[in-house]
Parts: C-alpha cells; structure tokens; sequence
C-alpha cells in the first residue's frame, strides 16, 4: 500500500474553488486515494479564512493535520498565520525526517510552501526523488527549482475538489502501475459505461426539473393580471431556458463532475433550444456520457488539470450540442410535438371521460410507480408550451386533495387512537405544500373501502377536470394552485368536490369497520 503524505494550504486561487473547505477538500481526496488502494500517512493544511493572494501575518489562520483512525482533519493551531506557520515548520521538520526515512511514497501538494510552511519536506521530497503531483503555479515552480520529480502538475483554475483528486490519484496510479477506477458518486464507484448508464434515470431528471416548471406556471399566472402583462416576455425567456435546465440536469447526474458536468451541460442545452425539452435532454444525457470519457483521456495523457477540465467540460458540451443543433434537434421537436398533438387529441375527443379515467388510473399509476416514470415526462412535455397541464390538474385534484381529504376523516373520525396525530401534519402539508399524497398510504392499504373511495374520488374529480378542460399544477400550495390555472373558478370546485368527497368515503369506512368491530368484540366476550 502506498503510503501518500498531503502539503496544502488555503491558496490563493484556489480558495476559491475548494480550498476554502479543508475537510471538503480532504474528504474527496481520501475517497479516490483508498479507490486506488493508496493511503494518506499524513496531511499538513494551513486553512485561512480569505485568499492568501491578500493576507499579512497578523491574519487569523488554522493548522490542521490528518487523523488516520478518523480520516479526517484535525486541529493542532489557531492563531495568527505567522504563528500558525511557526508552528507548521516544527512539524515540516516530522516530515521531512519520515520521508528520508522512506515512509512516505509519494506526495501531493496543493499551493503548498516549499520555502517556507514546508520547506524541510519540500527538500527531502526532492532528495529522495519521490514522485510529487499538485497544482498552483507559484507553488509548483518552487518545487521545480529544488529539483523535485514532478509527474503531474497544473495551476487551479478551472479545478474543483473531485477533478484535482482524481487527477492526482490518476498520475500516481499510473507511475506505479497501479489500477484505479475514479470514484464519480459516493454511492457508485465504477467510472466504466454500464455503471453510468444506470444512473440514466428518466424519473429523476424529469423530477429535479419540475421547479422550473412550476416556476413557468407562477409567470403565467402573473402576466393575467391587469398591469404585469409585461410579464409575458419573462415567460418566453423561461421556455426558452427549459431545455438547458433540463440538460443540466442530466449532464450532473450521469457525469457526476462537479462544475465540468454543469458547465458541459449548459453549453450543450444552449444549443438545443430551438429542439424543446426532449432536444435539451439527448444534449444532457450525451454530454454525461462525453464529460468523463474526456475527463480519463485526458488525464491519461497526463494533460495538466486545468486543461483536462477545459476540455472535458468545453468539447464535452460542446460536441453534443453541435450533433442536436444539426441533426437530432428537429427530430427531437418532432417527437415532442406528436406527443403533445396525441394527448390534445385524445382530450379534445372528450375531455370528461379523458379526466374521468385520467382520475381513477392516477393513483394505481403513482402506486405502481408508473406515474413519475411515464406520466410525469408527458406532463413535462405539456407544460413546455402553455405553462400548465392537464394532467397536472388531476394530480393536485385526483391525488393531493384526495389524499387531504382522507388525512382530514383520520383527524376528525379516527378508527384509532393515535391516528388523528399522525393524520394532522400531513393535512397540513397536502394543503400547504400540495404533496405527500403518500400519507395516504397507511389508511388505503389497511382498508379496501377507503381505497376504494380515494380511487372513486379521484374518478369525480377528474370529471370535473374534463368538463372544465382544467389546466393547472400541483407542488405548490393548494391555495395557490387556482390561481395558476386557466380556470380559478371551475379549479376550486374540482379540488374541493374530491377532497369532500373522500373525507366523506373515508369517514363512512371508519365509522362502519369501528362499528362491526365493536359487534365482533362483544360476540367474543
């Protein structure tokens, strides 16, 4: 096991791009050095709380060194930097002696002091030849000029915590060939293809954009009223922008890069405005698959970090959208345009029996899981042109009021004890935040009848959805929600219509299963 000892300091450019968090910083460098099979023997870290670009001696400053047994930092000074740095050579010396003692195999530094802070262990390093990666300019050409075998190094710019670890991990596994797969998420450890294809999930990206949306609906709301028409050239600019929020999204969680996912996924969402949501999303899902392919090529060719971010981050971006901008954009808007013509259609036919059904298929949707994974991209999809959904209408109706109704039974006509506390915070969400439609869960699932009344509910509402040809949203207040709607007045009597009607299905079922279980218990005595 290679035995790896950490120089670092605040910085000065690099505070601002995590130096700033020396337990942030060290957390992602500990988790790709053990990812290798390395280990970190020690760290000194000399953390202030501003850019070293502009500090004096007398500015308060930390000493930090690395506990084995916890993985972590911990604190031996605090003081003022001069102190601090005092301080820091007593312990530069502990190194230096351990380096010549060949306890330490290899180096990382970040905007160290080799003539200062670590100047002992800067000369040792050099000496004994041991190979040193680590960024900072100023830093780096100290080292060099001692000497030091030097394997990899950059300058900050453009770098964030994950980036720089896995460079450093990277150059070091090489020099030793050694095998080392860069940990992108703390829950998946793989960086191969098959690995970042099950983090493709349609349902979390779709889900993690819906403030966007809900954002367009609010704008929409406001260009209604007399003054703030105005308002409506904000709302083309958020359509606009929906594309590019939602290949973000997906360029963040399949690359998992930090900044360089982001900046990759802006780049290539940009250009995918003119092809919708579904153009945004082929541009963010390519660019996560591109970002890391990149990021590894790169590195292995022990291009400097700046430059492999640069890179991976640009051309990781920048490709995909040039491929949706000329060639799978107008498809895209195609497709996107016949699914919404296809739902219109079906709803224009009969917008009763289309929000019936839409009502009482809602809740074995969302139970079987089918709801977010199928329908919510479809509502997505509606909401990219008018700012609100019908189908969205039936949820806040069908699924959040459905579901306060059947809290409000359990507060007022509990079958146990203890039920109306549990049924009362969760009212309160459903009418105050329009969600948790999952407090719903227990009372359905212990009673066929109250199922059957939330399924029944559902069904009345979405009628009344149908025949006002409602169009809203839900996850945002229940209050709110007319009002977001292309029609106040008809959204209010649907909500209040299923949220009356399963309170009374519900408070029926309680009232009758407590009766025959009260004649059951007086049979049994």
């Amino acid at each position: 096991m290679k035995k790896i000892f950490v120089m670092a300091s605040s910085g000065g450019n690099l505070y601002h791009l995590g130096g700033s968090s020396p337990d942030q910083l060290m957390r992602e460098l500990n988790t790709q050095v053990k990812e290798a099979g390395f280990i970190i023997e020690g760290a000194q870290f000399i953390a202030t709380d501003a850019s070293m670009d502009a500090l004096k001696k007398n500015t308060k400053a930390r000493l930090l060194e690395w506990n084995q047994e916890k993985e972590q930092l911990t604190l031996v000074l605090e003081d003022s930097l001069e102190a601090v740095n005092e301080k820091a050579k007593e312990i530069d010396q502990k190194v230096a002696k351990s380096i010549y003692e060949g306890n330490i195999d290899g180096v990382i530094a970040m905007s160290a002091d080799p003539k200062g802070a670590n100047k002992f262990a800067a000369k040792a390093t050099a000496e004994k030849k041991i190979p040193l990666v680590g960024t900072g300019g100023t830093s780096m050409a100290a080292f060099g000029s001692l000497g030091a075998h030097i394997i990899s190094q950059s300058g900050t710019t453009g770098t964030s915590n994950k980036t720089r670890a896995i460079g450093f991990v990277t150059s070091l596994s090489k020099h030793w060939d050694v095998k080392y797969r860069p940990v992108l998420n703390e829950k998946q450890n793989k960086n191969d293809l098959s690995s970042r294809s099950k983090k493709m999930n349609f349902r979390s990206i779709m889900t993690s954009s819906l403030p966007a949306f809900i954002s367009l609906a609010i704008i929409l709301a406001l260009s209604k009223i007399p003054g703030l028409e105005k308002v409506e050239d904000i709302f083309d600019l958020l359509i606009a922008a929906l594309p590019v929020v939602i290949a973000v999204i997906a360029a963040r969680q399949i690359a998992d890069l930090d900044e360089i996912s982001i900046v990759a996924g802006v780049v290539a969402g940009v250009m995918a405005t003119d092809s919708g949501i579904l153009g945004g999303l082929l541009a963010g899902i390519c660019a996560g698959y591109l970002v890391p392919a990149l990021f590894s090529l790169c590195t292995k060719w022990r291009f400097p970090t700046t430059t492999v971010n640069i890179v991976a981050g640009g051309l990781g971006g920048l490709l995909p959208g040039l491929a949706v901008y000329f060639i799978l954009g107008p498809i895209a808007l195609k497709a996107g345009n016949l699914i919404r013509n296809t739902i219109e259609s079906m709803i224009d036919f009969n917008p009763i029996v289309a929000g019936t059904l839409a009502g009482l298929l809602i809740w074995p949707a969302i139970l079987a899981g089918i709801y977010h994974a199928a329908i919510l991209p479809i509502v997505i999809l509606e909401m990219e042109k008018t700012g609100n959904s019908f189908l969205r209408s039936v949820d806040m109706v069908g699924l959040v009021m459905v579901a306060a109704g059947i809290n409000l039974a359990n507060i007022i006509f509990p079958k146990k004890r203890g039920e109306s506390a549990a049924a009362a915070p969760s009212f309160l969400i459903n009418i105050g935040f329009g969600t948790f439609v999952e407090s719903a869960y227990p009372f359905m699932f212990a009673s066929k009848l109250v199922f059957i009344g939330a399924l029944l509910s559902s069904g009345i509402g979405g009628m009344i959805v149908g025949l006002y040809d409602l169009h809203g949203t839900a996850y945002v207040p229940s209050f709110i929600a007319p009002f977001l709607s292309n029609h106040t007045p008809g959204f209010i009597i649907a909500m209040i219509t299923s949220l009356l009607a399963s309170f009374i299905f519900t408070a029926s079922a309680n009232k009758l299963e407590t009766t025959q279980s009260n004649k059951k218990a007086s049979a049994f005595f």
